[in-house]
């Protein structure tokens, strides 16, 4: 390996202990060649060893190493560490980018924790790097020692087998944790005899909070008693990750239809063995996007919803998730953001609809046989008209005759009610002309010398 004023020699076991990352790195296949990686770096021990690391091989790995470093905005020390790993960058040679965000704003906009809160706006930053193209990844200073915490944090919280799988060495093919198969002492060793400076964060040893109460008190007690405890807990973790990704090959959702960030799935399925059942859900939360594992009694409660729960029954779950049970179909879904506004007029042409797509209004010579088309008469159509969402005091006139209340209509024609306030309609104050992409109202129908217009939706892909 070509060696530069930032490689130093160091004893030979140190060597070999710290090589493991490297392999770990190809086993995994981590870092590919020509890869941009940001390295989280907070100018802890971790993160530092972490950096110094990946700059000495990025040469023989072929790819380029950035350091990001955030000020979460929490304790008075935070500017001075940025300070400190800015110089450290610049005599490294490494390219480094600063942010600042305000947790305790977050935290209180949000109704989190300030530990929550700094985490999601920490990843808020790499998320918007990722897409901006600055880097292809960031790699975080997640370490054996680490990883023996999560997967006991997760075993008190009661998660199941995949809480206690633990951190994956790559999540979302974004966020790669190289040092997982590294001890906490191995990264201490190696920063010793390479003389890595680093800071100090005595908000560590705050055990109010629960991992740090985990990682000063209960665990420097089980290694106490049980010398290679961490080691065996990883190793539990990782035997668990072998045999869930066995059994998972094995798990069907092929009945569930997914629409974005929500599922609906067959009540047929909740008859399934419980084992069978927690590992589908599991499954259907990944693809919709919720990421954080959830703990036994909330699989539980989506269970009991499902078997005994009345129509349009719902709970709310942790991270945002509703479940929703709506007749032959129990809905998960990755919480319904606020309300996107929408009044537009009605004209020809198209309008956008919020997190939907557009609607497409066009003058037509013929009914022309396209299902995803409504057809009205354009004389009948006010000019008061706009496209909006359903309000209090709706009513609507069936095709055909009869007018009655727009929530009433929906129930009879069992259309979830989870999606019933993000449907665009056409109204003239409370009448609803037009409900997007369903029906039309007998008011404007077309009659023998009827100028005609398609309204289509074109959802967004």
């Amino acid at each position: 390996m070509k060696k530069n004023k930032y490689t130093r020699f160091y004893r030979k076991d140190v060597i070999i202990k710290m090589e493991k990352i490297k392999e770990f790195i190809k086993e995994k296949k981590l870092i590919l060649p020509g890869e941009v990686i940001g390295v989280g770096v907070s100018g802890g021990s971790d993160s530092m060893a972490l950096l110094h690391y990946l700059n000495g091989i990025k040469e023989e790995l072929d790819f380029e190493v950035v350091a990001i470093h955030i000020n979460h905005g929490i304790r008075e020390e935070s500017r001075d560490e940025e300070r400190f790993v800015m110089e450290k960058c610049q005599e490294m040679g490494v390219r480094a980018y600063k942010f600042k965000i305000n947790s305790p704003s977050i935290a209180k906009e949000r109704g989190e924790s300030l530990e929550t809160a700094a985490r999601e706006g920490r990843y808020e930053v790499f998320k918007s790097l990722i897409q901006r193209g600055v880097i292809d990844k960031i790699a975080l200073a997640h370490h054996e020692s680490d990883q023996a915490e999560t997967i006991l944090m997760h075993i008190f919280r009661g998660s199941g087998i995949a809480g206690a799988r633990g951190m994956e060495p790559i999540r979302d093919g974004i966020y790669i944790r190289p040092m997982l198969n590294v001890s906490k002492k191995e990264i201490m060793i190696y920063i010793h005899e390479n003389n890595i400076d680093y800071v100090q964060d005595n908000s560590n040893n705050d055990i109010e909070y629960n991992r740090n109460f985990l990682r000063n008190v209960i665990l420097p007690q089980i290694c106490e008693r049980w010398p290679g405890a961490e080691a065996g807990i990883v190793s539990f973790g990782r035997i668990v990750s072998e045999d869930d990704d066995y059994i998972n090959k094995y798990v069907n959702d092929d009945g569930v239809i997914y629409n974005d960030d929500v599922a609906k799935i067959p009540l047929t399925y909740f008859s399934y063995p419980v084992s069978v059942l927690n590992r589908l859900l599991i499954k259907i939360f990944k693809k919709v996007g919720i990421k954080k594992d959830f703990e036994k009694k909330h699989i539980e409660l989506i269970r009991e919803l499902a078997k005994n729960g009345s129509n349009g029954g719902k709970i709310q779950l942790p991270y945002e998730v509703t479940a929703v049970k709506e007749y032959d179909y129990l809905a998960l879904c990755n919480k319904l953001k606020n309300r996107p506004e929408l009044r537009a007029a009605f004209e020809l042409g198209e309008v956008k609809i919020p997190n939907m797509g557009k609607i497409i209004t066009k003058r037509v010579r013929t009914l022309e046989n396209n299902n995803n088309c409504l057809f009205v008469d354009e004389n009948k159509i006010p000019e008061d008209a706009i496209w909006r969402y359903r309000e209090d005091g709706d009513v609507f006139t069936k095709f055909g005759g009869g007018t009655k209340k727009l929530k009433s209509y929906f129930i009879d024609k069992k259309i979830p009610q989870r999606i019933r306030d993000y449907i665009p309609v056409l109204a003239s104050g409370n009448e609803i002309l037009v409900i997007g992409g369903i029906e039309i109202s007998d008011n404007v129908k077309i009659e023998e010398n009827s100028k005609i217009l398609s309204i289509s939706i074109e959802l967004k892909k």
